[in-house]
Order: C-alpha cells, then structure tokens, then sequence
C-alpha cells in the first residue's frame, strides 16, 4: 500500500512535471515561475486525494492514511500561499517527513537527526537562490505543524 501512495503522491507530480518541462510549458522541475506552478499542484493535489481514497478503500493502515492525510492538508496551505509568496515545498515536505519519522522511531533522536536534514534542505534552498530564509523558514513551519497536527487528529500523537 505505500507503493499505491508513493506512486500517487510522488510519481505523478514528478511525471506532470517532466511532461511539463519536456514540452517547454515549464522552465524547469523547479517551476520558478510561479505562475506557472497552478497546473502541476492542481495535479498534485487530485494525485493526493486519489491516493487517500484509494488507501481508505483498500482498508490501509492508519499511519499510512495519516501521512497522506497531511500531505493534503499541507498542500491545502502552501498551495494558496505559494501563489502570492515562494513559500518552499522542499522545506515543509522534509520537516513533515521528520514528524512522521519521530512518530514510529525514538522521537527525540529522530527529531534531533532530522532537524538537521531539514536545516541542510533549507539552506541548500537558499544557497541555490530558489528561496529566501523566511520562505523555507515559513515551509517547514508548515510541514512540522500540519503533519503533527494531523497525526494528532488521528490518534497519533507523539
């Protein structure tokens, strides 16, 4: 079943992408323009809620269902904040990561390891000159609390 998930929420946004850049409607995987970014997160969001309801039908389990839950629910905040302001999907995808990790290894030394990933995330961010300091900052806010939040809602606090 993570297969199912992983295709959907990974490999579909990343083949719209190719598509899109194979064909010159986008710049590049990283869609700098983003006013161009509508399309591949308008996928990436049908992409998600086929997987979610695919894994609700096929009885997955609950952490599995959590996790693709709060891949929506953080699209469903940086998506309209990207459209205004860069916000980094990079950096809120790494720090929900991190959240799910620390909920099924040791926490702590978990968060402590991935708090590092994520900073490296961020700064490699900034150091490509794709993002600002509060634009991966704001991300991996958003990731952190959104997937902890989403968790919790299911039962799955840490």
């Amino acid at each position: 079943m993570g297969l199912v998930a992983s295709a959907f929420c990974g490999g579909v946004p990343a083949a719209v992408i190719a598509v899109g850049v194979r064909s010159g409607r986008l710049d590049s995987h990283h869609i700098v323009d983003r006013a161009r970014r509508t399309g591949p997160l308008l996928a990436a969001v049908a992409a998600v809620l086929v997987a979610l309801a695919l894994l609700v039908v096929l009885g997955a389990p609950t952490l599995l269902v959590a996790t693709v839950t709060a891949m929506l629910v953080a699209l469903g905040v940086t998506v309209p904040v990207t459209s205004r302001w860069k916000i980094s999907f990079h950096a809120a995808v790494s720090a929900g990561t991190v959240v799910v990790l620390a909920h099924v290894l040791p926490a702590w030394p978990t968060a402590l390891a991935g708090a590092a990933v994520v900073a490296l995330v961020c700064w490699a961010r900034v150091r490509l000159s794709h993002h600002t300091g509060p634009q991966v900052l704001a991300g991996a806010v958003v990731g952190t609390l959104t997937t902890w939040a989403t968790l919790s809602a299911f039962g799955l606090g840490i």
